[in-house]
């Protein structure tokens, strides 16, 4: 792996390197990848359908990458538009896929979005991968998206995706409980983003299916953890927000099955995920974690604020499986 990630003095602070990583200024200039990209709606099954975005190659392409955004991000966040240019400018087919209620797919399905949503996802991820068929495909998350690129990687030993060669997480959500309290104890900026986005989502979802929803009483919540509580009435299926948040939480020795190549990046100083349960996690072969000092929440730029330290890794670790 590439030497570790050495920001400059001045752009260690983990607020700037996880603000910066998502502002518009991060993909300033042409963008090859989004000029190709075709809209593709995605059979997920049982009547789910996703959004996502191919951008095909003019030539032979190397393999395929399949991105997932983090939670209230989408196939257009700067993060996501940053690492497909960059693989798509490798050679590489770049297909960007939105979670259910994320980017501009609300519409497409009745259900509501939530974090356990594993095997719609991981089926998308599967229609996604045979854009490309014979060719090896990759998984890139971030976020709680790294968190569903996590769990598709244990989900290869039962029902795997054909072509699915490595996976990466990008500052995942081991334990999206804790996760959720450092949102709120944290910079009122990170609560009042989350929550922001959160509600024009639920927003939406009411003005499209109002025989189904009313969110006046979540919507009055002014934390992220209590507006999860408020939320289960409309989650039958698990008991309450701790049983929901038990469903897709990977600590202790939730990633010990794993059984194909898996790299994570996360840092001590983020002020989303604490490291600490990245320092549990069990010994495998087969997974790789790299906690680096600095890089904030999905930060990780340098040369600032154009550069991603961790795009140049994948790069280079594609580089080496394809040689």
């Amino acid at each position: 792996m590439e030497d570790s990630f050495r920001p400059s003095p001045w752009t260690r602070s983990p607020h700037l390197q996880t603000i910066f990583g998502s502002l518009g200024l991060r993909v300033w200039g042409p963008n090859e990848m989004t000029d190709a990209s075709r809209e593709v709606i995605v059979d997920a099954g049982d009547g789910v359908r996703l959004l996502g975005y191919h951008a095909r190659q003019a030539g032979t392409p190397r393999g395929l990458v399949v991105i997932l955004h983090g939670w209230e991000g989408s196939a257009g966040s700067t993060y996501v538009l940053s690492t497909g240019r960059y693989l798509y400018r490798m050679g590489f087919e770049v297909f960007r896929l939105n979670l259910r209620d994320h980017g501009r797919s609300h519409h497409l399905n009745s259900g509501l979005f939530h974090g356990a949503l594993l095997e719609e996802t991981a089926r998308a991820v599967d229609r996604a991968t045979q854009c490309l068929p014979g060719r090896p495909s990759y998984l890139i998350g971030f976020s709680l998206g790294g968190n569903f690129a996590l769990r598709i990687a244990l989900r290869q030993s039962r029902e795997p995706i054909a072509t699915l060669r490595r996976v990466f997480a990008i500052s995942p959500a081991l334990d999206p409980y804790k996760a959720t309290l450092a949102i709120d104890s944290g910079p009122a900026l990170y609560r009042r983003y989350f929550l922001a986005k959160w509600k024009r989502s639920l927003r939406t979802k009411e003005r499209l299916f109002p025989d189904l929803y009313r969110f006046d009483g979540v919507l009055r919540h002014r934390t992220c953890l209590s507006m999860t509580e408020a939320i289960m009435a409309y989650y039958p299926d698990f008991s309450s927000y701790r049983d929901y948040f038990n469903h897709y939480t990977l600590t202790g020795d939730a990633l010990a099955p794993v059984a194909m190549p898996v790299t994570i990046f996360t840092s001590q100083d983020d002020p989303v995920v604490p490291v600490e349960d990245f320092r549990r996690l069990p010994k495998n072969p087969h997974l790789e974690v790299s906690i680096q000092p600095y890089g904030g929440h999905c930060g990780f730029l340098q040369p600032f604020p154009w550069g991603s330290w961790y795009e140049r890794v994948i790069g280079r670790i594609l580089e080496k499986e394809l040689s």
